[in-house]
């Protein structure tokens, strides 16, 4: 669950900081005109490939991609794994390109971006139709300091889920759970009223593993606070931003989590079970509750029908984000974006030149360039069956499949998704699918956003770790019974002496600006 939020500012990119006066060297602050847009026979780009090599030149997906946009694309393709240390070199180089694939907001590109490397979208997206967004949270959130970098490559905003063991459900007569309440009651039942039927107490309710990100980094832990009405990383109470874990409400949460824990209705090594094996107490049958995402969901799924394809589907029932004890949804979203396109100075150097990239990039989010870049060439790699996108097997040795995931990181969908949804395999994995695209829907419209999330602290920037880890440890030693309350309190403090106190004013003094 685990996805890029305001803590990635934390990245290492020094060799990228150092080279903010160079890209900027050759062009100042470009007061707006009516310049027309300058027409563009070629657009150079630099994006990462996630499959185990990157496309040919002369690949079919891109060459149907160019006659879509009228223009042709030079893409330098990069290892996604090596991607951070090839971008810092390329910016410090002579050869950079006039659009870049930029991963997250990390010090070294706020630094440069704030230095004037990058152009200043704000102003200008609004006037190409399929680059002004239909999710304006989220373009606040990829922004900087409210300025906007980059062209968002848009994700799901809503991911949260909760899988249970649905056998067990129906073994002991319990209903699926829709509230923080039901969900203890059904952790509970499975840990101490035998679901498995063995006759012998070696079942818990709730699988957490040892959470490899930090402080609100959508832990199943992040999860539950939101769903107490907490907030999201920060929240706004009196005019003012505040961390979460100021909110009495996170206190709340957090002793209804020390009850699951100190009840024994969570694993007892959930501060030492490492996350890859997440799945194995939930597929062995020694624990009936994951709180993770709907992709997991699928993936368990998948796993189980491997196990034994007969009875899977009796196996796993999924639900979205739980009711509060306020009685409303307050449901944890995804930042809704996993970087961003961003459009170097150094080689569009004027408002005609960035026109016409922006032009090229309205182009890349139409419709028909969606459904190359994420579904790919009809006929030959996919079928339409129903509105929905039926792959076929390539006869010809060619590898459609990872050549349309490569070119999927260059689309944006800002303003929705207009390519096709994939149809699953059968008739129930496209009844679970569907009933998760409802439910997603549905909470979307009660997402609780980080209302800090495109602010940027220049000492969170430096200390934003060691002050993550006291909450992290703090929330740790509480709900295991380790602290007292006091304890707990203790170490809020000591975060803000650290220089938590500095981080919020500096948050704020950001939020007040934004709003003038």
């Amino acid at each position: 669950m685990k996805t890029t939020r305001r803590r990635a500012v934390l990245a290492s990119a020094a060799a990228l900081c150092a080279t903010a006066m160079a890209l900027t060297g050759c062009t100042s602050s470009t007061p707006k005109t009516a310049s027309t847009a300058a027409k563009l026979s070629t657009l150079t780009v630099m994006a990462p490939y996630l499959s185990t090599q990157a496309p040919a030149a002369d690949n079919p997906v891109g060459a149907a991609l160019e006659k879509v946009i009228g223009t042709k694309l030079d893409v330098t393709w990069v290892p996604n794994s090596s991607y951070g240390d090839k971008t810092n070199i390329t910016l410090a180089s002579n050869d950079i390109p006039d659009v870049m694939v930029i991963q997250g907001k990390d010090s070294g590109f706020v630094s440069n971006a704030e230095a004037g490397a990058f152009w200043d979208l704000t102003d200008y997206l609004k006037d190409y139709p399929n680059l002004k967004t239909n999710e304006p949270q989220v373009q606040e959130a990829s922004s900087i300091n409210g300025k906007v970098y980059g062209v968002f490559r848009a994700r799901d905003v809503m991911r949260t889920a909760v899988m249970v063991r649905k056998d067990w459900l129906k073994k002991l007569g319990l209903s699926m759970p829709k509230t923080t309440a039901d969900l203890l009651k059904v952790a509970k039942a499975f840990t101490d009223d035998d679901p498995d039927g063995d006759g012998k107490k070696d079942t818990y309710g709730i699988a957490i593993p040892k959470w490899p990100g930090g402080f609100a980094t959508n832990s199943p832990y992040d999860a539950i606070e939101t769903w107490y009405g907490a907030g999201n990383d920060w929240y706004q109470t009196g005019g003012k931003l505040e961390p979460t874990f100021t909110n009495p409400k996170w206190i709340d949460a957090l002793n209804f989590e020390k009850k699951l824990v100190q009840g024994g209705y969570v694993n007892p090594d959930y501060a030492t079970l490492d996350s890859v094996d997440w799945n194995q107490p939930f597929l062995t049958g020694k624990a009936g509750i994951i709180i993770d995402t709907y992709s997991r969901a699928r993936q368990i799924n998948g796993l189980l029908e491997k196990q034994d394809p007969t009875t899977y589907q009796n196996m796993v029932a999924v639900t979205g984000n739980l009711i509060g004890p306020d009685g409303k949804m307050h449901a944890l979203p995804t930042p809704g974006y996993s970087g961003f396109l961003a459009i170097p100075k150094a080689s569009v150097k004027t408002v005609a030149q960035l026109k016409g990239v922006l032009s090229v990039l309205n182009k890349m989010n139409s419709k028909r360039a969606q459904i190359i870049m994420n579904n790919g060439l009809e006929g030959q790699n996919f079928t339409v069956k129903d509105g929905r996108a039926l792959p076929i097997t390539t006869t010809d040795g060619t590898n459609l499949t990872a050549i349309v995931a490569s070119y999927a990181q260059l689309g944006t969908n800002v303003n929705g998704s207009k390519f096709y949804p994939p149809a699953q395999p059968n008739a129930y994995d496209q009844q679970q699918y569907d009933a998760e695209i409802k439910t997603m829907n549905a909470d979307t419209k009660n997402a609780v956003y980080n209302p800090a999330a495109a602010f940027v602290s220049n000492t969170y920037a430096q200390e934003g770790a060691t002050l993550d880890n006291i909450i992290v440890d703090a929330r740790l030693k509480y709900i295991s019974g380790q602290d007292s309350l006091d304890q707990l309190k203790a170490a809020i403090q000591q975060w803000k002496s650290s220089g938590g106190s500095q981080v919020i004013s500096e948050t704020n003094d950001l939020y007040k600006k934004s709003k003038k």
